[in-house]
C-alpha cells in the first residue's frame, strides 16, 4: 500500500494494482462517521454543505488525523478485500517518508492494525520508488531516487539495501498547488480552489518554456465583485509561479548529492537520476533538474504507481528484501 497525501494506491499480490484513488475523505461533522472516500469524496472538495466536510487525513506524508485515517484505510482495505470471496486479514505492506518520526511511524502502525491488517511492514518509500524502478538497489552501485509526491519529496541515494545518504522536503504537489492558488489571487483576482489549481498544474504547468506555450479557460471567483469569473491562464504564467516550490525542490536534490560519498557520487554522474511520483509528470521536470545539477535524469514510464509497484516487488520475495523491511 502506498499511503500517500495525494492519492492512496494498494496493490495485491498476484493482481497487480486494484486500487488507486485520491486520499480523501467526506465526514458527517454531527456524527464523525465517514460518509465517502476516495473519488467520490474528492468531488465534494470545496462543494460540501454544512453538515458534511471533505478532509485529507494524510499531511506532508503522513497521519494527521488518526480517526478519520483509520476509518479511510479501512473502507479502502474492505473494497479490495470484498473482491475476494474468503475475507482474510491481509499482510500489509505500508510505503513511508524517509524521514518519518517514531511518533507518525506508530501512528500508521496503529491505523493499518486498526483497520485489520494482520501482519504490517513498512518501507520507506524511496525505496520502494527505486525497487519499482527496477534500480540494481542490492548491488555496490550507487542508485539515485527523486520521488515527488504530493506532500513530500524524497531524495535518496542507495546502495546494497541500503540508503546512504537522502533528503526529505516537505515541498511537493500541494505546495505548487498552493502556489497556483496564489498565483490566480494576486495576478486575477480570482479565488479558486485545489481542484482547480490541480487541474490547470496537469493541464498547462511546465518547469521550464515549452515550443508551444498552452492556455486554459478558469472558472473561479472574483474577489472584488464576488461574482463568477471565467479567466485565461496560459503555460508561461504558471510556470513563473512554480519556479518557488521548484527550485525547493532543486535545493533538497543538492543537499543529498553534497554528503553523497565520491564513489557513489560517480556512480550517480554515469547512472544519473530516477525520478518517480506525481509530480514527476509536471511537464519538462526532468530537462529542469537536468539543466540544474548537469546529471543526467530518467522519468519513470509509469511515475505515479512506482512505489506501489516497489511494494509488489517485495511482497513477492520477502526473504530477498527482509533488510529493507521495518516492523
Amino acid at each position: 500500500m502506498d499511503l500517500g497525501t495525494a492519492n492512496t494506491l494498494v496493490l495485491v499480490k498476484g493482481e497487480g494494482v486494484v486500487l488507486n484513488e485520491p486520499s480523501v475523505a467526506a465526514v458527517d461533522v454531527a456524527t464523525g462517521r465517514i460518509v465517502e472516500v476516495g473519488h467520490e469524496a474528492k468531488r465534494m472538495l470545496g462543494r460540501t454543505p454544512e453538515g458534511i466536510r471533505a478532509v485529507r487525513p494524510m499531511q506532508d506524508g503522513v497521519i494527521a488525523d488518526f480517526h478519520i485515517a483509520e476509518q479511510m484505510l479501512r473502507m479502502f482495505l474492505r473494497k479490495v478485500l470484498d473482491r475476494h470471496i474468503v475475507r482474510v486479514k491481509p499482510t500489509v505492506l505500508v510505503c513511508v517518508p524517509s524521514s518519518i518520526t517514531e511518533v507518525e511511524r506508530r501512528a500508521v502502525r496503529d491505523s493499518a492494525e486498526g483497520a485489520g491488517a494482520k501482519r504490517m511492514f513498512m518501507v520507506s518509500e524511496p525505496m520502494a520508488a527505486a525497487i519499482g524502478a527496477g534500480m540494481p538497489v542490492d548491488e555496490p552501485t550507487g542508485c539515485m531516487i527523486v520521488d515527488i509526491g504530493g506532500g513530500t519529496t524524497d531524495i535518496a541515494v542507495i546502495a546494497l539495501n541500503g540508503i546512504v545518504c537522502d533528503a526529505s522536503i516537505r515541498t511537493a504537489g500541494d505546495e505548487i498547488d498552493q502556489a497556483i492558488v496564489q498565483y490566480m489571487r494576486k495576478t486575477y483576482n480570482v479565488l479558486i480552489g485545489e481542484p482547480s489549481a490541480e487541474q490547470i498544474k496537469m493541464e498547462v504547468g511546465s518547469a521550464m518554456p515549452l515550443d508551444q506555450e498552452l492556455s486554459m479557460e478558469v472558472r473561479g471567483r472574483d474577489l472584488v465583485s464576488g461574482l463568477p469569473r471565467i479567466v485565461v491562464v496560459d503555460s508561461s504564467g504558471i510556470r513563473d509561479a512554480l519556479q518557488e516550490a521548484l527550485q525547493k525542490i532543486i535545493n533538497g536534490i543538492r543537499q543529498a548529492l553534497e554528503v553523497t560519498p565520491p564513489e557513489l557520487a560517480s556512480d550517480v554522474l554515469v547512472r544519473g537520476i530516477t525520478l518517480t511520483g506525481g509530480g514527476a509528470s509536471i511537464r519538462r521536470m526532468a530537462d529542469l533538474i537536468t539543466f540544474e545539477t548537469g546529471l543526467p535524469v530518467h522519468l519513470d514510464p509509469d511515475p505515479l504507481t512506482c512505489v506501489v509497484r516497489g511494494t509488489g516487488l517485495i511482497l513477492d520475495d520477502l526473504p530477498r528484501w527482509r533488510a529493507v523491511l521495518a516492523v
